[in-house]
């Protein structure tokens, strides 16, 4: 039983995880004893409990050992998706759903990006690199997060399909190339540049 709750600790330190869900009713061992286990070794990463258990008392324990909200099953998906969303904003510093940075606005819930008010056509891929970024803003991002981020399974890291991506948003942000609004690190990666409002 050690083993098991350290396996998740060390991967959540290990790979880049936005926000973790939890489901209170796991096999081997409880939701909650995990969960504690992951603010013990100080990860940070926001915690959605998925319980079928509908005794408030339960809930009030999820929350209290560190978890950042719940969720009742059964429940629809839409709002599953709002909730992680929701958290992944706060953990970011942005509680409204709208992320701007200069004359871009990023729409997370409708999946709407504008520059100076005008509806930019982005790709699914290109979308989440922007929205990556802009919810990381000042951080420095290799193309081996990037990467982690967009694609759900293993993919080659040794790709430039991330500088492709970088590219083509650059083209669609900043036709003229004078705002810039992505930084290139060499050897490092991307970040959003400052903020020049």
């Amino acid at each position: 039983m050690q083993w098991i709750l350290l396996k998740p600790a060390v991967m959540a330190k290990e790979y880049p995880i936005d926000a973790a869900v939890i489901d209170l009713g796991l096999p081997d061992f409880s939701g909650i004893e995990l969960i504690k286990r992951l603010r013990k070794e100080n990860i940070k990463v926001p915690i959605l409990i998925l319980t079928a258990r509908s005794r408030w008392q339960e809930k009030v324990e999820g929350l209290e050992s560190g978890a950042d909200d719940f969720l009742t099953k059964p429940f629809h998906y839409e709002e599953l998706l709002a909730r992680i969303n929701a958290l992944i904003r706060r953990a970011a510093g942005q509680a409204h759903p709208v992320l701007n940075h200069g004359n871009i606005e990023l729409n997370t819930v409708s999946k709407n990006v504008y520059v100076s008010g005008v509806k930019q056509d982005l790709t699914a891929y290109e979308y989440k690199v922007l929205e990556y970024l802009m919810l990381h803003k000042g951080e420095v991002l290799s193309k081996s997060v990037l990467t982690d981020h967009i694609y759900d399974e293993d993919f080659d890291l040794d790709s430039n399909v991330i500088e492709v991506f970088i590219g083509r948003l650059r083209k669609k942000l900043d036709p003229d190339g004078t705002i810039k609004p992505i930084e290139t690190l060499r050897g490092q990666g991307y970040r959003m540049a400052d903020d020049k409002r």
